[in-house]
């Protein structure tokens, strides 16, 4: 499964000041966990656009175990497949100390991993828009508890 970088662009202009400061992902450390290294290498290039700080890139099941464990990050971005492996490790510990998280996935909801059914999923191939609005919407959740 890949995604081109036109399937990452957006409509919405990164630059829109107005908006931007107002953006609650606006500073927010985010880990994202993609074995993709093209989808990868797309994600941290967009994202860190919208003022998202890429805390953690992670292309291993062992490397997202341990960057999901520290606390320099605020949220995450979960391919639910990296290799052979389940990110279910990885969810729990972020779920564990309350770090909101959204995963990524082109298998549907049937592939999420149990204990996290209910959590937000993005379904491959994406825009950043739909990453946006999913990551702010973990976040408002995450707040209101």
């Amino acid at each position: 499964m890949s995604v081109s970088n036109s399937d990452l662009s957006s409509s919405a202009s990164p630059s829109d000041d107005s908006q931007r400061a107002s953006d609650p992902l606006l500073g927010r450390r985010l880990l994202i966990v993609e074995d993709d290294p093209y989808i990868a290498l797309a994600l941290e290039e967009t994202l860190s656009e919208f003022g998202l700080i890429i805390a953690g890139m992670a292309r291993s099941l062992e490397e997202a175990v341990r960057l999901s464990r520290g606390d320099g990050v605020d949220l995450a971005l979960l391919d639910v497949n990296i290799g052979h492996e389940k990110i279910d490790p990885v969810a729990d510990a972020l779920a564990a100390r309350g770090c909101p998280f959204i995963f990524t996935t082109g298998c549907g909801r049937a592939g999420l991993p149990e204990a996290h059914l209910e959590r937000a999923m993005v379904e491959k191939p994406f825009y950043v828009e739909e990453i946006l609005a999913a990551l702010r919407a973990e976040l408002a959740r995450a707040e209101e508890r």
